[in-house]
């Protein structure tokens, strides 16, 4: 099984500005030690480390770790978008790393709201699109998920990844409208999305809190366009690594081994160009 969202980070090494005290458990270096008994607690084998900070400090640290764990599968970095000589030259560098499989950009951070139609950002994640790598969208609901599947439309080969299902507003007034544009995503084929993060603080994290989405996203995408990702350590804030992959158990274990499999491992294989002879167990069985 491959998690396909961990993050990892040191306060030393980069800003991280929006961890701060009141984050409590997250407000401290998060080791790559410690992330890998989390995943050995559940029989994770593999993960794929995201950008936590749009530094390149935080993608150097990444790449370091993945220099020295083997259960680290690939790193999701961050370049530059917005300035595309200094994107082309970051990715130059990045990309000698075989370990470097994709880019984000925290836009749910960016003052911009146009972010993602941005000439110069479109001009830098075409770059992307020549290396073959994949560009993720976090926390896209509300202000750039119809952004996004604008984006796909524009840029058709480049595979954009959308975080967290676009992050939908579970059990609120805009539920509907989160899933008219998730639609849209998911009817550009060159869309892929991550079972990941569906957390609400303050909430109870169960199956049938987070089936609503779920459901959509098997409909709109299917499991050839899912990879689940568990969101850890952000997932301390409610159900821990633990909770969390329980509640997903309860969801695959209603899917085929088949299908399981696809979600736990060979999206994330395809997508993000990662070994293909990991195990894949079935999830929920």
């Amino acid at each position: 099984m491959i998690d396909v969202h961990l993050h990892l980070w040191d306060l030393q090494r980069s800003a991280y500005q929006w961890i701060t005290p009141e984050h409590g458990p997250l407000h401290t270096t998060i080791t790559a030690e410690r992330a890998h008994g989390e995943l050995a607690a559940v029989g994770v084998e593999r993960a794929v480390l995201v950008q936590a900070d749009d530094s390149v400090a935080d993608t150097e640290f990444m790449l370091e770790v993945a220099a020295e764990h083997d259960w680290v599968a690939g790193v999701v970095g961050w370049v530059q978008l917005d300035d595309p000589a200094v994107a082309a030259a970051q990715l130059d560098r990045f990309a000698a790393d075989p370990a470097f499989r994709g880019v984000r950009h925290l836009v749910h951070d960016d003052p911009r709201d146009d972010f993602l139609a941005l000439p110069a950002v479109r001009t830098s994640l075409g770059l992307l699109a020549e290396r073959g790598l994949p560009y993720d969208v976090p926390d896209a609901w509300p202000r750039h998920l119809t952004a996004t599947a604008e984006l796909a439309g524009a840029l058709p080969e480049l595979t954009v990844v959308l975080d967290h299902l676009g992050k939908p507003p579970h059990g609120r007034w805009d539920f509907p409208d989160w899933r008219e544009a998730f639609a849209a995503v998911a009817a550009r084929p060159n869309t892929v999305a991550k079972v990941s993060g569906l957390q609400v603080r303050g909430e109870p994290f169960t199956a049938a809190g987070i089936r609503p989405s779920w459901e959509a996203a098997l409909e709109l995408f299917g499991p050839d366009r899912l990879m689940w990702g568990s969101d850890w350590p952000m997932t301390l804030l409610t159900a821990g690594y633990t909770g969390t992959w329980e509640v997903m158990a309860v969801l695959l274990g209603e899917l085929t081994d088949a299908e399981q499999g696809k979600i736990l491992a060979g999206t994330a294989q395809r997508v993000y160009g990662l070994a293909a002879d990991l195990p894949v167990r079935s999830g929920g069985r």
